[in-house]
């Protein structure tokens, strides 16, 4: 499968962006997720999302301004942030759960699918 991530840009401090991550496969089945990482850190989770889209995780630090949604149909999800920080400047990457119907978290090992990241710059 290939995920292709967009959207990415440079925004002011408390503007918003909407990233959308396209896949060449149908991902019915599949818990997605957006996951980012700022320069000279780790990458770290943001948000994850059920395959029904029933259930939703977030870090806390994104928790409240941002969105992850999702449109089976046209094997997209989707990341709405709201009200973009500083330290919001990182590649943002979307991910695909590796084990088809089964549970998924936080971490990267739930993931086994991933885009090639589309930054996003948040400046003063």
């Amino acid at each position: 499968v290939q995920l292709q991530a967009s959207g990415g840009g440079l925004v002011q401090v408390g503007e918003s962006l909407r990233l959308s991550c396209g896949s060449s496969e149908r991902f019915n089945g599949y818990a997605m997720a957006w996951f980012r990482q700022a320069p000279g850190k780790e990458r770290e989770f943001v948000s994850s999302l059920s395959w029904k889209g029933d259930s939703k995780w977030y870090s806390d630090s994104v928790k409240g301004r941002f969105t992850m949604s999702r449109d089976n149909a046209k094997t997209t999800v989707y990341l709405q942030m709201n009200n973009l920080k500083l330290e919001d400047t990182a590649v943002y990457f979307c991910a695909r759960q590796r084990n088809r119907y089964g549970s998924f978290g936080s971490t990267e090992a739930d993931f086994g699918s991933w885009g090639q990241g589309t930054q996003v710059t948040v400046s003063s």
